[in-house]
């Protein structure tokens, strides 16, 4: 951590994408060691998966799949590569990246920047199985027909993911969040489903923080019909609460900080209209372990960083899950609460 605090003003006075390339080429470097046993008491199952610790990184830090045992290797209980389409799509144009100093928080436009399904196949079909490593897929922007770029998602990487997470969530794609609909859900869902090889990963959904109660329901009642295995609540959001950055008015999803109190609110929302049938994933505006053990006490069985370890470093992850065994050490798993 304290290497982190030394380099961080270095890596502040770049511009935010090419920091982050660097970040990734340092670790593809440096990373890769084996992490350090966890406590036991954070081990859980959720979708038939055996997860060290409840404490994710979420897609968007590895669109590509390029050091996703790196991670793992800081203390991630899993890890989430992509969003991966199955073309390679060059993305918004730059500048589509903002840091938020002010306020802790992220501004992003990327648009499904990514090399494609093929060249994610293959690194991953490389690397020795080991952790769990999800693999987020997206349609491509110019698709004709989105619901089958996703069934051709499934299809393409079910063979090295341990669970398939459906992204129709991200606002820095032209009309994908209307994906979200019931009727276009529904059958969304249906083709992904019948995509996936017998015997196949877990299927999760994620969905955007900004929806209406009725928009919920149905979220939640196709979700469990379709027998989705888990949702993830939430991605970025449109809304701008107050904010203090001259960044404020970029366009794109905003993440970290001012995301928290919406995405707490909307696992609640979701947890209410699921009635604790189907698990949740929590992520949005976690940084500590507090905001980890606030969002499994309002229902989720795991939870995902990503826009904290901008502002935090990569100790940030071993102090959540140290905290976090603390807390379930004294207070019980919050599961049970």
């Amino acid at each position: 951590m304290d290497a982190y605090r030394l380099l961080r003003p270095l890596l502040f006075r770049m511009d935010a994408e090419n920091a982050h390339r660097m970040t990734i080429g340092a670790l593809k470097l440096f990373g890769g060691e084996a992490a350090p046993d966890g406590d036991p008491i954070l081990a859980r199952q959720v979708a038939g998966l055996d997860f060290p610790n409840p404490v994710g990184l979420a897609a968007g830090f590895d669109k590509d799949g390029e050091v996703p045992d790196a991670m793992l290797g800081l203390g991630f209980g899993f890890v989430e590569i992509g969003t991966v389409t199955p073309l390679p799509q060059d993305g918004n144009e730059r500048p589509r990246l903002f840091r938020l100093v002010e306020d802790r928080a992220v501004i992003n436009r990327m648009g499904f920047n990514n090399r494609g399904q093929a060249d994610a196949l293959a690194r991953l079909s490389a690397r020795p199985r080991r952790g769990i490593v999800g693999v987020n897929i997206g349609a491509n922007k110019d698709a004709a027909d989105r619901i089958a770029d996703y069934a051709a998602g499934v299809r393409a990487m079910a063979p090295v993911a341990d669970y398939l997470t459906i992204n129709i969530s991200s606002p820095n794609t032209p009309g994908l969040r209307a994906l979200q609909g019931r009727a276009a859900l529904d059958e969304l869902l249906a083709g992904a489903l019948e995509a996936r090889p017998e015997g196949g990963p877990p299927i999760f959904l994620k969905v955007a923080p900004d929806l209406k109660p009725e928009d919920i329901d149905d979220i939640a009642t196709v979700a469990m019909d379709r027998r989705v295995d888990a949702l993830i609540i939430a991605n970025t959001t449109i809304s701008r609460p107050k904010l203090r950055s001259p960044h404020r008015a970029e366009g794109g999803g905003l993440s970290g900080e001012p995301l928290r109190n919406l995405a707490l609110v909307r696992l609640v929302d979701f947890r209410l209209a699921t009635g604790g049938r189907l698990p949740l994933i929590a992520a949005g505006g976690i940084a500590s372990a507090e905001d980890a053990w606030r969002r499994l006490k309002g229902g989720a069985s795991l939870v995902q960083l990503y826009t904290a370890l901008a502002y935090e470093g990569p100790g940030l992850v071993q102090r959540i899950t140290a905290g976090l065994a603390e807390m379930f050490a004294r207070e019980g798993d919050p599961r049970a609460m």
